[in-house]
């Protein structure tokens, strides 16, 4: 038996599971008519395979049908889930695994205006910021058909063949029902703590009575909202006494904050930037002052944190989420004693902030993750060693190149600059980004041990790159900022990239035009402001940063806010022109009949790239495909093989940002789909 803390069993109830690790509750959005169907049984059964001991699934599948889900959550509610749910379990089984499943009414935390258009409810009339919502205040019979289905929906879960249900209490309606901010009900579940936990042991009882003793009851909850007003300390720590004393749960799952705001969402699940595991010492003091399982997850994103978090005795069981969805086989890596080729949870977050916009959940820089069915993990052996080589060590470069090894063939990269990472590396020189940079490292570490040769400082033309004799060409040479979008003074502006990257120093009062709405144009803003500058950030839709999402922008709102920056939206620059040592800028609107002028020291674009793409045309003619990719094979995950030029010498294609400007997991999702079965 191991002596690694992480690789011992732990006996909950009558439940072994098999280590410490565990990937908590969460929805990644992959349902179909609210049914966990292939891609979601695909994406789940992976991180069984990888030897997780337990993974919770379905973040919030919702018990009611006035809990619609406002992103594409299960239907716990429907009997048909049924089959779709055994189906799941017993191939998680199958892996070692157990699993279990997170019920919930979301209570104020939705819209009316989704699913059935019922009324949101909730126990008082208070809007939540979030989802914006005036609920009505529940009545004693909406109280008892929730408890109801609460309990039909944990019925189905056990004839599911699930392990346990957990319920969500935090945010939700059982937390709205405990938070003396949100319940404002007379009576028996309104005023006292002891009533306003009635709701929730009252739905515990009920569930109980319906799945008996030998099945596994948990609940996620804050022990404090960090609210005023709210569930402080103290009451928390009461709350998990009395949870723990009803007799009726098997473990407690702690958080601390709130999500009725993207701020607060984003201090309980923290992303990059903050502070790593910053409420696992509060998990700590509730396993001591109730000696009581305790479950807990929030940024353990490495394999030390987990380690030190079992080790303490700080908690039972450590949650591992969305370091998971970057590596499924963590465990299976910690076994084989192979924690360096682990590949790292950088805290992008682009995969929760794209649930939140209505989007699937996908990793920044694992394109595998939710697409099992047809991107591999593992990557294979080809039968036949070919010559591969890549222009450009951005991410799509890297990854082509790290796949490619992967499958046995030589790799060739060509490197214009004197590091790889691209844009990336861009990105890293914000201190709160810099963990961006483990995109690259990884991909570096994984190519130099599979013996990728790299050429560095090399300005690959047509003939250094026929010169290796190449089977293969993958163009990932990227774009360069494209700023010629005004009608007159194109000459006068500088990037974003160039205040980013040093090449250009701030000015003292800016105007920072942003017409792409991702990360570049704020963080140009940030670093202008720190370095003392008056910043107006203008951009011509009606919101600003489209593009970075709402948990990523809270960090950008935070430093800019306080830096005294201006945000105008609905304004368009339309041109620019000197005026002695200052530059006018003319602005106007698409929704027309206004014109405005800012004078200004300098003016920052921001407007995404322009293809690097003339060493792609320059060697398209001697290709075989001529550049020619079938979008039908490529969906489907197939090898490609299109033929357009019998006399062609090699296979040419371009990925990532050489073909359009778009992001990182869409650069590295390229190269795998395309480089996986070369």
């Amino acid at each position: 038996m191991s002596s690694d803390p992480l690789l011992q069993p732990y006996r909950l109830k009558h439940l072994t599971l098999r280590n410490r690790i565990i990937v908590t509750s969460h929805e990644p959005a992959y349902p179909e008519d609210g049914m966990p169907k292939e891609r979601y049984r695909a994406y789940t059964v992976e991180r069984a395979r990888g030897g997780v001991a337990l993974t919770m699934t379905a973040g919030s599948a919702a018990v009611s049908k006035d809990s619609p889900p406002v992103f594409n959550n299960l239907l716990a509610y429907k009997d048909e889930i049924v089959p779709w749910i055994r189906q799941m379990t017993d191939a998680v089984h199958e892996e070692g695994a157990a699993i279990m499943i997170q019920l919930t009414h979301l209570g104020r935390r939705t819209r009316w205006d989704k699913g059935d258009w019922l009324p949101v409810v909730a126990p008082s009339h208070h809007r939540e910021a979030a989802h914006r919502a005036f609920p009505k205040k529940m009545e004693d019979w909406d109280i008892e058909r929730i408890i109801k289905d609460f309990a039909d929906a944990a019925e189905r879960m056990k004839a599911g063949g699930m392990d346990g249900v957990e319920l969500e209490a935090y945010g939700h309606l059982i937390d709205q029902f405990s938070s003396p901010l949100t319940n404002e009900l007379d009576g028996p579940y309104g005023g006292s703590l002891e009533n306003r936990m009635r709701f929730c042991l009252d739905v515990f009882t009920a569930i109980r009575e319906r799945v008996g003793e030998e099945f596994i009851l948990g609940v996620r909850y804050t022990a404090d909202e960090c609210l005023p007003g709210g569930t402080g300390k103290a009451e928390g720590l009461e709350i998990s006494r009395r949870l723990k004393e009803s007799g009726l749960i098997d473990y407690l799952n702690v958080i601390r904050g709130h999500i009725d705001t993207d701020p607060g969402l984003t201090d309980v699940i923290p992303i990059q930037g903050m502070a790593s595991a910053p409420h696992l010492d509060f998990a700590g003091e509730i396993r001591a002052a109730t000696d009581f399982p305790t479950f807990h997850a929030a940024k353990i994103q490495d394999v030390a944190t987990a380690r030190h978090a079992i080790v303490s005795g700080k908690v039972d069981m450590i949650g591992m989420t969305r370091a998971h969805m970057t590596d499924p086989h963590i465990l299976r890596k910690i076994i084989e004693k192979r924690e360096d080729d682990i590949r790292p949870c950088v805290g992008a977050n682009y995969c929760l902030d794209r649930i939140y916009q209505g989007g699937l959940a996908f990793c920044i820089h694992n394109a595998a993750t939710g697409r099992e069915e047809t991107m591999p993990h593992d990557i294979p052996k080809a039968d036949v060693r070919r010559k591969v080589v890549i222009v450009g060590a951005g991410p799509a470069g890297l990854e082509a190149a790290r796949v490619s090894a992967e499958r046995g063939h030589e790799v060739v990269v060509f490197e214009a600059a004197n590091n790889p990472g691209g844009q990336i590396r861009l990105t890293a020189q914000s201190e709160r980004r810099r963990e961006m940079i483990g995109i690259i490292d990884w991909r570096m570490n994984q190519c130099e041990k599979l013996g990728v040769t790299f050429r560095f400082n090399t300005w690959a033309e047509a003939g250094t790159v026929l010169a290796e004799k190449p089977d293969v060409i993958i163009v990932a040479t990227g774009g360069l900022p494209h700023t010629e979008v005004l009608t007159k003074g194109n000459d006068l502006v500088v990037s974003a990239w160039d205040i980013i990257s040093g090449d250009v120093k701030p000015g003292t009062n800016v105007l920072v035009y942003d017409d792409a709405g991702d990360h570049s144009g704020l963080q140009a803003a940030e670093f202008i402001a720190k370095a003392g500058g008056k910043v107006e950030i203008m951009t011509p839709d009606r919101s600003f940063a489209p593009e970075v999402m709402a948990m990523n922008l809270v960090p950008y709102m935070r430093s800019l806010q306080k830096l005294d920056t201006t945000f105008t939206v609905t304004w368009r620059l339309e041109a620019a022109e000197r005026s002695g040592n200052q530059l006018i800028a003319h602005v106007g609107s698409d929704y027309g009949g206004v014109a405005r002028q800012r004078t200004v020291d300098q003016i920052v674009v921001n407007h995404g790239t322009i293809p690097l793409d003339d060493l792609y045309f320059e060697l398209k003619p001697g290709s075989t495909n001529l550049g020619a990719v079938d979008y039908e094979e490529l969906i489907a995950g197939k090898t490609q093989t299109v033929e357009r030029n019998p006399q062609g010498a090699y296979q040419l294609y371009r990925i990532g940002d050489a073909v359009a400007a778009r992001n990182t997991h869409a650069a590295i999702y390229d190269a795998l789909r395309l480089a996986k079965d070369i």
